[in-house]
């Protein structure tokens, strides 16, 4: 006899269905799992055999074979368990065959026939919700998986209560859906003292979702200000809130089916391998920047980084997504994400001081800076030199202006940034491109006059002139201005800056 479960393999963002077909024949007992399944499916024969065993159920004396189809597709992770054992028991009958026709089911088995928790249970949701199935899944992710349209969902806490609930003889309660989490407090920009021309550039990359690099000594606030971007940027939306617990989902860190509406901010170490930060490893997972997507992604010591980590950041800035190709499969990653860096200007960090700065002075500087190529400075749109803070600075009181008045305007441009989505198809300026930024980020005429001129001057390239525009327009739309003027395109070019070279 030959049973069948459907379950999915996942792929990047993607869930694609594969077939569990369990077959027992006569022949010498044996227990095989075929269909280029990795170590972690491989060993799950063992967990099913165990899991029965608590059951008081012994695998029949027969040659057991689990094949997952399709039989080219890679199969990784703990959540074969579930199905495979599933179609063990409808090969020996002990479970309808027919029923389980219409449900996809994932979850890791424990020895003792518990049903553990396992990634991604959110996209094979939404893929039981588009083959129009109902999903199996542990109970402790049932709250996950409810977010996905109206998916009949069993939330099995062990194979036992399932196997009673598909026989009718008990009943697993429906679960809730999870619950939308409060977004934590955020530094309030009323803690840092003075920096007026930093923290205007810090609102300005949050109103347009603009790249921002701010270079300083020690101790001037660098860290401090991009900890109070997620307080003034705008909350995500219900269709951005999923679409960011879909990569939470596949890294296994979405916690009780909470989602939020949050911004992500992650800030890696500068210790961070390249696999870490674009994603990747044996079984390939998201990096840093897909876990920041559609939000935050800060960099501190951005020089510190490994140069060849840092430049494989640069094809995400500009397509918005991370390809990981290997061998045996082809992934892709979700990465739009709004790059904070903060560097020191040379290694003792001084440059200009004469009392502090170290005798290599200048020469370190651009040795220094260097370490950050030029083509990825190139993907910046604002850079922004943070002065030293002085003590009398210090002293002043708070200032009167908060993270709570910059959100207000920061919300307000990216209204008037929304009002154009029809039209141009993306959600901020920072992704203008083509004809919507010649429509709606061309300058009037002296504002082209100074944009050429700064632009020969300043020896631009072409990507860093269509940024200039770009940061240009969400100055405008800061000022409540349809046309975008010359003083708008002045102040665009004020953060923009030529790095030493040696």
């Amino acid at each position: 006899m030959v049973a069948l479960v459907r379950t999915v393999a996942y792929l990047g963002l993607e869930a694609r269905s594969v077939e569990v077909q369990c077959s027992l024949a006569p022949g010498l007992p044996n227990f095989n799992i075929v269909g280029l399944a990795d170590k972690a499916v491989g060993e799950s024969k063992e967990r099913v055999r165990a899991a029965l065993a608590s059951m008081g159920l012994a695998l029949p004396p027969k040659r057991i074979t689990i094949n997952l189809s399709p039989a080219d597709l890679p199969k990784e992770g703990s959540h074969y368990d579930l199905p495979v054992a599933l179609a063990v028991l409808a090969a020996m009958g002990i479970t309808d065959a027919e029923q389980l026709e219409d449900w996809v089911v994932v979850g890791e088995l424990a020895l003792d026939g518990r049903v553990a928790p396992s990634p991604g249970v959110l996209l094979a949701a939404l893929h039981a919700s588009e083959a129009e199935k109902g999903l199996i899944c542990p109970a402790a992710q049932g709250a996950e998986a409810k977010w996905a349209s109206d998916v009949p969902v069993l939330a099995a806490p062990d194979l036992v209560s399932l196997l009673n609930h598909l026989k009718g003889t008990a009943q697993l309660a429906e679960p809730d859906r999870g619950l939308i989490e409060e977004p934590a407090p955020f530094t309030d920009l009323k803690q840092v003292k003075g920096q007026e021309t930093a923290k205007r550039a810090l609102e300005i990359a949050a109103a347009g979702g603009h790249n921002l690099l701010m270079l300083g000594p020690p101790g001037a606030g660098k860290s401090l200000m991009a900890s109070c971007l997620p307080g003034i940027l705008p909350e995500l939306t219900p269709a951005e809130a999923l679409e960011v617990s879909m990569v939470q989902s596949v890294a296994g860190i979405l916690e009780e089916g909470r989602i939020s509406r949050a911004r992500p901010f992650r800030a890696p170490h500068h210790s961070a391998s390249m696999a870490a930060l674009t994603g990747g490893g044996l079984r390939v997972k998201p990096g840093e920047v897909s876990l920041a997507h559609l939000g935050v992604l800060f960099l501190d010591e951005l020089p510190e980084f490994q140069r060849a980590v840092l430049d494989s950041l640069r094809q995400p800035l500009e397509t918005n997504k991370v390809d990981v190709a290997r061998a045996n499969a082809h992934v892709t990653f979700p990465a739009n994400v709004q790059l904070i860096a903060a560097m020191n200007p040379c290694r003792c960090g001084h440059l200009g001081d004469p009392a502090l700065a170290c005798s290599r002075a200048p020469k370190c500087a651009a040795d220094y800076q260097s370490k950050v190529s030029g083509p990825m400075l190139d993907r910046i749109d604002l850079h922004v030199e943070v002065d030293p803070v002085s003590a009398a600075d210090l002293a002043l009181p708070p200032p009167a202006e908060g993270s709570a008045e910059v959100a207000a305007r920061v919300a307000a441009a990216r209204q008037r940034q929304t009002a154009r989505k029809e039209e141009t198809g993306v959600r901020t300026n920072a992704e203008l491109q083509g004809d919507a930024l010649d429509r709606f980020a061309a300058p009037d005429e002296d504002g082209r006059a100074l944009l050429l001129q700064a632009a020969t001057a300043m020896r631009l390239s072409a990507r860093a002139y269509t940024r200039m525009l770009r940061v240009a327009r969400t100055i405008a739309d800061l000022a409540g201005s349809e046309q975008v003027g010359r003083i708008h395109v002045a102040e665009a070019l004020s953060y923009r800056r030529q790095p030493p070279r040696a």
